[in-house]
């Protein structure tokens, strides 16, 4: 491969931003120096920024299982799009990554569409065994998924959110007894364990029908967060396990969190921009696009997450990319699927929060270099440095942009950020050295790549 000189950008780095050139040789980069001390084919991103490719851990490719909501092609035609340049999808597809064979069956799939590298989460069902997961490990899961107060279907292998269904079917959700039994397992391997926080119990008591979006906040009340967070942290600081929680969205579940970080858990946060832009405030005018699970809360929830952005304390932001059908999220409140797009919207969208504390070299933090550690990807992606994979992100920082659904390339183009002014753009995004998008236009290739994390044995 010809070897690429990048010139002209401020560039962000380990240590900071500054004016460097950047080389990069057969899809690595080889060198960070300063201006006209690098070799190669030049690529004038004179005026710009260049960043670090964004790692969204948390997406749902709906693939294979329902690619009338999405597929690995669409999904990552939008991150490719957005700047992200790996996903890391979750496993509740139909089949369910429930096994070695289903995660090398949904690889396979996901390699011949992907335009972007890819990781892929396990399952964790009430029934898994430390074998399964075992195997799950050595054929490349990134850690393991737990649904709390998801049932399963046996028959239909998928993960269902059924609360309190009799069926013989359904396979029941996997509790904290799961999860400590499967525990020395975890730990052995190393990986970690993502739970979605949501206690079924306390679901269970508030359930109600979604009338009014206080409804929706009512049935889900963030002490169910709270609370799953407490009893799972619980699990793994017994066990040592590294103990990650998706999408937190309350300041009663960051005061959990926090609570057990200083017991001594080894504890890692996510949020989603969601939960950072929007409040209850903003259902009036996005309606059921801004209805999903977690639900997004009040003013005084929005403000806990961005401090503890601030503070260092959330050190990932994901997206929980979920989508639908247009047409299912037109439903009622009742009946309208939970979930949003958003793979496309991160990136920018956290360059223009981190703008508004101050500091947006920030958001390379929280979308690539906090995620690639989560991954087990630090050694090769998340950063602008010698030896890494040349992922990389030219952001215009002088050309806003608005997200509106007719520049969305997921299959749902109403979202829950529809509507938002930044105060950036994308002009063009590079994975591991190859243009994957560049004035608007997305690559025809896909060039994807399975991601595993270091130090695992493969099978």
């Amino acid at each position: 491969m010809t070897e690429l000189l990048f010139r002209g950008a401020t560039v962000y780095t380990p240590d900071g931003p500054g004016e460097f050139d950047v080389t990069v040789s057969d899809g690595v980069i080889t060198s960070v120096g300063p201006r006209g001390s690098g070799r190669g084919k030049a690529v004038d991103v004179s005026g710009n920024w260049l960043l670090p490719g964004g790692i969204d851990v948390h997406v749902h490719s709906r693939d294979p299982g329902f690619p009338d909501k999405e597929d690995f092609g669409t999904l990552t035609a939008a991150a490719a799009a957005g700047g992200v340049t790996t996903v890391v999808d979750m496993p509740n597809t139909v089949p369910a990554v429930d096994s070695a064979g289903a995660l090398e069956s949904k690889a396979a799939l996901a390699r011949s569409r992907s335009r972007v590298d890819f990781g892929l989460w396990a399952l964790i069902r009430s029934s898994s065994t430390a074998e399964q997961l075992v195997e799950l490990a050595s054929a490349g899961a990134v850690g393991f998924k737990a649904y709390l107060g998801y049932s399963f279907s046996v028959s239909r292998k998928q993960v269902l959110h059924a609360l309190g269904a009799s069926d013989p079917d359904l396979e029941a959700p996997p509790d904290y007894g799961t999860l400590t039994r499967l525990a020395p397992a975890i730990a052995e391997l190393g990986l970690p364990l993502v739970i979605h926080a949501e206690d079924p119990g306390i679901l269970h008591a508030f359930r109600r029908p979604f009338e009014t979006y206080e409804d929706v906040l009512e049935a889900r009340p963030a002490e169910a967060e709270s609370v799953a967070i407490s009893a799972t942290a619980s699990v793994a600081r017994q066990h040592d396990i590294h103990l990650h929680i998706a999408h937190v969205s309350s300041a009663l579940g960051l005061q959990a969190a926090e609570e057990a970080i200083a017991a001594g858990t080894r504890l890692t946060l996510e949020t989603c921009p969601q939960y950072l832009w929007r409040t209850e405030a903003d259902f009036a005018r996005l309606g059921t696009a801004m209805k999903m699970n977690p639900p997004v809360r009040r003013a005084s929830d929005q403000q806990a997450l961005r401090d503890a952005l601030r503070r260092e304390v959330i050190s990932v932001v994901a997206t929980d990319h979920a989508p639908h059908t247009d047409d299912e999220k037109a439903q009622d409140l009742e009946h309208a699927p939970p979930g949003t797009p958003g793979v496309q919207t991160l990136y920018l969208s956290c360059l223009e929060l981190a703008r508004h504390m101050g500091d947006p070299w920030l958001a390379a933090r929280w979308v690539s270099e906090g995620p690639a550690a989560l991954a087990g990807l630090s050694e090769s992606k998340g950063r602008i440095a010698p030896g890494y994979d040349a992922d990389l992100v030219v952001v215009d920082p002088k050309q806003s942009t608005t997200f509106s659904p007719k520049a969305m390339r997921s299959r749902q183009k109403h979202g829950a950020l529809e509507g938002l002014k930044v105060s950036f753009a994308i002009t063009s995004v590079y994975l591991r050295g190859v243009p994957i998008y560049a004035n608007g236009r997305l690559s025809t290739r896909s060039t994807g790549r399975m991601v595993r994390p270091a130090g695992i044995p493969i099978a």
